[in-house]
């Protein structure tokens, strides 16, 4: 039963009130209470879902990717969701960007796996010059992303798609590129986000964010110097800055991330090399 039907229900029995036939009346609000029951029943078993698509920077102009569907295996079962499908340059999602792909509800139970399937459209610009992004046709079937993640009925989940067009770029020669999807999903509820400055901007800086089970880098903004690396697991963390135009490399340690928080660090000045 529908929230509508439940307002036209109702409305029912607002000018049943005016009817002198009490046995009608008690009829009808049985089966409103047996209708409410069911609806209470249907959503029990479901929690609302959205995901998002996001980006590390690239140096590139533009990577357009070709998004058709998103796909979640829940109890070993696949469903395919309602997507906001199209041409995404993923470069306009960037240092905290993202765009909604899903949002909708899904069964409670274990979910294990997001799969992102592309098309064939996908393009990346560098110095003015658009390429055909050559896609396997593995991903047909979805890029298998990982969760293992217990969905609980009633609850609300947030899952980040974040895109590193840098690592997912192969060029093969012959100004021929392949695209190989690199691909972290994260939950925001139980990560934490760090952003800081980079400086000077031409420094180009490649940023690791380093503990003892992973790494994972972004570049800074090559006009602003921002960063972000967001989907950071709780923890203790080391952040190193590396240039190859010709700058001093740098790093940080002890830096704390704490879930569903942002720690935002002071501006790391780089120096050049002597």
């Amino acid at each position: 039963m529908t929230y509508r039907r439940i307002i036209v229900y109702c409305g029912i029995v607002k000018n049943l009130l005016n009817m002198r036939t009490l046995t009608t009346f008690i009829v009808v609000i049985l089966v409103l209470v047996s209708g409410c029951a069911k609806l209470d029943t249907d959503r029990d078993d479901l929690a609302h879902v959205q995901i998002f698509l996001t980006d590390a920077p690239g140096d590139y102009q533009e990577v357009n990717i070709d998004v058709l569907t998103v796909k979640v295996i829940i109890n070993d079962s696949i469903i395919e969701l309602p997507t906001n499908r199209g041409i995404y340059n993923i470069l306009d999602f960037v240092k905290g960007k993202d765009t909604l792909l899903v949002e909708d509800d899904i069964p409670a139970g274990y979910l294990s796996q997001i799969r992102l399937v592309l098309g064939e459209d996908n393009t990346v610009m560098k110095n003015g010059l658009k390429y055909y992004l050559k896609t396997p046709s593995a991903q047909q079937s979805g890029l298998k992303l990982n969760v293992h993640e217990d969905i609980h009925p009633g609850m609300y989940y947030e899952y980040v798609l974040d895109f590193e067009a840098d690592k997912s770029i192969v060029r093969t020669g012959n100004d021929r590129h392949q695209l190989k999807p690199v691909i972290r999903v994260f939950s925001r509820a139980v990560s934490g986000t760090l952003k800081g400055v980079s400086w000077p901007a031409e420094a180009k800086a490649y940023i690791s964010v380093i503990n003892a089970e992973d790494t994972i880098g972004t570049f800074a903004d090559n006009l602003t110097g921002e960063f972000m690396v967001g989907g950071l697991t709780e923890g203790i963390y080391a952040v190193k800055f590396e240039s190859a135009q010709g700058y001093k490399d740098s790093i940080l340690t002890d830096i704390s991330i704490m879930a569903g928080q942002v720690t935002l660090l002071d501006t790391m000045k780089l120096r050049k090399l002597q």
